[in-house]
């Protein structure tokens, strides 16, 4: 048996990619691998639907500060914790390692989702992107191994930190297997009418920020004659962008066609499911998860041609510039248009999905850990 430790801050408290990284991994580990022992280390914890099966499992360990700063004791104070408790490797699965883990003989692992701050710099400040650096090459640099989230991400990697290819391993993530359940038609349209959906619509699902382009949606909406749109529905929470957004929906009289919705988790593959068409054609991705939420729920795919998401969407999705609309527009027409090319778009999207159900991903980080630790590895003498 091997004693793991996880950095679970994200787990426990960011809702969207990093959080649901993290929750599909560590319920993946637990269902394929029991006999392990995980620790969960997190500052704080939010209590919800989606962290009450870690807080209320004996599968997991879930450990706090005892006093002080929550930060402190991730970054420094955390080291005596995983001595106390005999952690063999901790796995930091969201960019981040504590500081000094190889001084107290614990191998690491550090999963890197994008570095898009590297990408985008215009888009964090300058404070923010400082610290991020550092964190992020800290640890790359001092990690035992680098788990990337794509391709993509293995490339900025190697490109941006000079780290050697082969410390760098590309595992994908998989989805939260309720977007691999099939909703029955009952359960489909009582959960249109909960919402008061239109009976067709088109679907985008993230944070609506610049990156994620919901102004491109909505003028390549613009350009598509009345009589052959769908409205959209758009589920996800922002700030001043989703103003500039509403500003371009007022000004070219959108409003009816333009359906912002908060959604509850347990209703979102339903979501999903009831839609004609998925759109995403973010700038940047380290994946692209609601693709992968999409594809499972068997609806049509357009996403963009750059970055990782042509791994995400894959063969059966269409791929385009997401800073052209008219290519956006383009595709909504030819997809709702063609129900032919549509099943097809299902059919090969259904597919490509089916490489990132749970198990294979899990067993492939399963013996990551295991080549890492090796039958001969020693379990670290705790402090006294």
């Amino acid at each position: 048996m091997f004693r793991i430790g996880f950095d679970a801050k994200r787990l426990f408290n960011n809702f969207t990619g990093l959080g649901n990284y993290s929750r599909t991994l560590l319920s993946n580990l637990a269902e394929y691998y029991p006999d392990q022992a995980y620790f969960l280390y997190t500052p704080k914890v939010v209590k919800n639907e989606e962290t009450h099966f870690f807080l209320n499992s004996a599968l997991y360990n879930v450990q706090l500060p005892k006093r002080g700063s929550g930060a402190w004791w991730r970054s420094v104070g955390i080291k005596k914790d995983i001595r106390k408790h005999k952690v063999q490797l901790f796995h930091g699965l969201s960019h981040e390692l504590p500081l000094g883990l190889d001084s107290i003989g614990v191998k690491s692992v550090v999963t890197i989702h994008d570095l898009i701050f590297k990408r985008y710099p215009g888009q964090y400040a300058a404070l923010d992107r400082m610290i991020y650096d550092f964190k992020f090459k800290y640890a790359c640099e001092h990690a035992d191994h680098i788990v990337a989230i794509s391709d993509s991400t293995k490339k900025d990697i190697i490109d941006f930190y000079n780290i050697s290819e082969e410390k760098i391993s590309v595992i994908y993530q998989s989805c939260h297997e309720r977007y691999m359940q099939e909703k029955t038609k009952k359960t489909l349209e009582a959960i249109r009418k909960r919402y008061q959906l239109p009976t067709e619509y088109m679907l985008t699902v993230g944070s609506i920020t610049e990156r994620k382009n919901l102004l491109g949606i909505v003028q390549a909406l613009e350009q598509i004659p009345a009589g052959e749109r769908l409205p959209l529905v758009v589920v996800g929470k922002g700030g001043s962008y989703r103003q500039k957004v509403q500003h371009f929906i007022t000004q070219h009289q959108l409003e009816k066609w333009v359906l912002f919705v908060d959604v509850d988790f347990d209703d979102l593959p339903a979501i999903y499911q009831n839609a004609s068409l998925f759109l995403y054609p973010s700038f940047f991705e380290g994946f692209g998860i609601p693709v992968l939420e999409a594809l499972f729920s068997r609806t049509p795919v357009i996403t963009s041609n750059i970055s990782s998401l042509p791994e995400a969407g894959g063969p059966g999705s269409y791929l385009v510039d997401p800073a052209q609309p008219e290519a956006i527009a383009e595709g909504i027409e030819k997809i709702l248009g063609d129900s032919i090319y549509r099943e097809q778009m299902i059919k090969q999207g259904l597919q490509h999905a089916e490489q990132f159900t749970g198990e294979p991903l899990t067993h492939q980080m399963m013996e990551l850990y295991e080549e890492l630790l090796g039958e001969e590895h020693i379990t670290p003498e705790p402090i006294t």
